[in-house]
């Protein structure tokens, strides 16, 4: 078993999630509020398209495209280049910045069913009593929809522990610094070592399992809920 690689995965996980509760929980709301608002239905259809869009592309066409963007080829890469003396590729925090874009969907649609599960003059009474609108956020919406949040975290943990595309294309194989378990079992099979890859798979297997027990298990998705 790679210990280190299952540290800096889950590592990775954790920070992603993290990272995408904060950036989805705002951005779903925005969208789910899409059918109750009037105007700039087209800008919240093309932003729900760009946020699903990981989902349909190819790991390393998104893994290339990340790689270049965080290169010196970009103003933006430069831009960090100049902030951190290094580009981000290559680097763990370049793996965190691709963890995000690829799992961003895997946060964003259940909080998004999560959201649009609330009754909204459930939300109108709280702000007809003087509610602020983070006040009735916070108290209203969202101990109503906490299992979404439950529901996101484990589904982009889950997900981020599983990359591999993405990972390569933007980390590389780097012992102990972008090398995960994916990773590391690709480069157990190209050494044929398939008992080594075997113990590791072994892990992801149940580390995914125990993901969805949590998810069905706790009887998040409601009739008619969809991830996608």
């Amino acid at each position: 078993m790679d210990f280190p690689a299952l540290a800096l995965t889950l590592r990775l996980a954790a920070l992603t999630t993290a990272c995408l509760l904060v950036i989805a929980t705002p951005l779903a709301l925005w969208i789910a509020a899409g059918p109750n608002s009037k105007g700039h239905s087209w800008a919240r259809r093309v932003v729900q398209a760009l946020v699903a869009l990981p989902l349909v592309l190819p790991p390393t066409v998104l893994g290339f495209y990340l790689l270049v963007g965080l290169g010196p080829a970009t103003w933006f890469g430069r831009a960090v280049i100049r902030v951190l003396g290094h580009p981000l590729a290559f680097t763990f925090w370049g793996l965190l910045v691709g963890s995000v874009v690829y799992s961003l969907p895997f946060a964003v649609q259940p909080l998004v069913a999560g959201f649009r599960g609330v009754d909204p003059k459930v939300v109108e009474v709280a702000r007809v009593l003087g509610a602020s609108p983070w006040v009735a956020f916070r108290r209203v919406a969202l101990p109503l929809s906490r299992m979404s949040f439950v529901t996101a975290a484990v589904l982009t943990f889950a997900h981020t522990v599983g990359e591999f595309g993405v990972v390569l294309m933007i980390g590389g194989d780097i012992p102990g610094v972008t090398r995960t378990l994916s990773i590391s079992i690709y480069d157990s099979v190209q050494e044929a070592n398939y008992a080594a890859a075997n113990r590791t798979a072994v892990w992801l297997v149940a580390l995914s399992f125990l993901a969805l027990m949590l998810v069905y298990g706790r009887g998040q998705f409601r009739k008619g809920d969809d991830l996608v």
